[in-house]
């Protein structure tokens, strides 16, 4: 999930530091900024800070604040264009689904690997996925395996049984092996991420693709987990700017975001020992 929330507690992250610096010096006493920013709020928020400071310019009559109303005026302004795009999706969580699509469902994602046995005890073993069902195809030179967080005692026996178990469970992972692959050196396929596997110039590309994601009840104690288990982690719960989610890799280096069930709730230290104060602020793993 790529997400560009922030929580902050200073205006310096709307408006910049000249606000910050106004707002420090003539009405610490009397404001407390408490703004929660998302892209679908942003405009929103925005609007009441321009509102706030015209109101505060007729109260206060300080020399200034026509400059810093300018100011939050041209930012409005920009924010209405593509640098803070917001969308009316609103009728696409309304409504009955459209005809014939009643039953559809979302039932895998397909990753190439590189070993099938090493991606195998990633999934299962450390995620807590079973193999829900698998088919070999050496007439053409692979073998697919599905994975998902399911229970081994629900599973059922027989191919058959198997397969039309797995085509009606949403959100499995089809592992894909190419015979051969698993003797290459260095890794295989490109993960979409600032990658340059696979590219002919050794450059880095952006690509599409971003990440697979699982929720976790606590985000903190999973990855204090996965840190025990010898995962390699993209960015633990502190790191960065956004806290209280995480990202592993898996063999292959796709990336794995570790979410909460709940709210993005951060605690003081994780397990790298990072601190939750502080951080670079969003990354986009695309660049």
């Amino acid at each position: 999930m790529q997400s560009h929330h922030v929580t902050t507690t200073s205006p310096s992250n709307i408006l910049g530091s000249s606000i910050h610096s106004f707002y420090h010096h003539q009405y610490q006493n009397q404001l407390d900024f408490n703004i929660e920013i998302t892209p679908h709020s942003m405009m929103k928020s925005l609007h009441s800070l321009v509102l706030l400071l015209a109101s505060l310019s007729l109260s206060y009559g300080f020399q200034r604040q026509n400059t810093l109303l300018r100011s939050s005026l041209t930012m409005l302004k920009m924010s209405s264009s593509s640098d803070f795009p917001s969308l009316d999706v609103s009728r696409f969580q309304t409504g009955e689904r459209p005809e014939g699509t009643e039953d559809f469902i979302m039932q895998q994602t397909m990753l190439r690997v590189k070993d099938p046995v090493k991606s195998l005890e990633f999934y299962c073993d450390v995620l807590g996925f079973r193999l829900v069902m698998y088919l070999e195809f050496p007439q053409y030179g692979f073998n697919v395996y599905f994975v998902c967080p399911s229970n081994a005692a629900d599973i059922p026996e027989g191919q058959a049984a198997q397969w039309e178990y797995c085509m009606n469970t949403p959100g499995t992972i089809e592992l894909t092996w190419n015979y051969g692959s698993e003797s290459e050196e260095g890794p295989v396929y490109n993960t979409g991420n600032a990658d340059s596997t696979g590219t002919h110039d050794g450059q880095k590309i952006k690509g599409g693709f971003g990440h697979i994601g699982i929720t976790v009840p606590d985000v903190y104690e999973a990855c204090e987990r996965f840190k025990k288990l010898g995962c390699t982690f993209h960015k633990t719960p502190n790191a960065g700017g956004m806290k209280g989610l995480a990202f592993i890799k898996d063999p292959d280096g796709y990336l794995v975001e570790v979410l909460p069930r709940g709210p993005l709730v951060a605690k003081p230290i994780d397990c790298e020992g990072i601190p939750a104060e502080g951080g670079d602020g969003y990354k986009d793993n695309s660049k």
